[in-house]
């Protein structure tokens, strides 16, 4: 930026994008400081190196403030894990799939975790009707992103939120959209049901 700029000489292009001409780094800076600018390299690879006229504080906080509006629209996904067993009965199903729409509507993914023990690896069909089962409990602002997939002692699916069939609930379920107080004691509900299930396992 100004007098550190090192090339002989640059091509110089005024604060209202009009083309100066090339000139000397002297006297493109002298030119800039005469107009209380800066002289900024914009292109140092170009031959000869181009250099625009500007404000570089106010350049230098636009460029913070569009990052930082970049940063805030980025949509950070988790992934939430539920667990599940081949004979999970079916108030504790109801009760994780509850909180499975809850992280979906909330726009994070839930991967649905099932583990067999000891025998019950020969009886690989009832983990697989569990995972349709928690598809078709969710179908409604949910797709599926990895189907029943077998690994090791475990199968497991993905689901995502499918962002038309999630605003279409939210916009007939106004209900759905809970305080922190809510999300807070859910949560609560929701750790204390995995801890139940690790330790049962054990």
């Amino acid at each position: 930026m100004n007098r550190e700029i090192r090339a002989p000489q640059v091509r110089v292009i005024d604060e209202e994008g009009a083309m100066l001409g090339v000139m000397s780094v002297p006297e493109a800076v002298r030119l800039a400081e005469d107009r209380g600018l800066d002289l900024l390299e914009i292109a140092p690879t170009a031959t000869p190196p181009t250099c625009k006229i500007m404000d570089y504080g106010k350049w230098k906080y636009e460029n913070k403030k569009k990052a930082t509006a970049a940063r805030k629209k980025q949509v950070i996904v988790t992934i939430k894990e539920i667990q599940m067993r081949p004979r999970t009965d079916q108030h504790d199903f109801e009760t994780k799939m509850k909180h499975a729409r809850r992280f979906i509507l909330e726009g994070d993914k839930v991967k649905v975790n099932l583990r067999f023990l000891g025998r019950e690896m020969s009886h690989q069909e009832l983990g697989l009707q569990v995972l349709n089962k928690s598809i078709e409990a969710v179908k409604d602002v949910a797709m599926v992103e990895v189907p029943p997939k077998s690994e090791g002692k475990n199968m497991f699916l993905l689901l995502a939120p499918d962002p038309i069939k999630v605003k279409e609930y939210l916009k007939a379920n106004s209900n759905a959209v809970r305080t922190q107080a809510q999300k807070e004691k859910d949560d609560a509900e929701f750790e204390a049901l995995q801890a139940a299930d690790e330790s049962g396992d054990e």
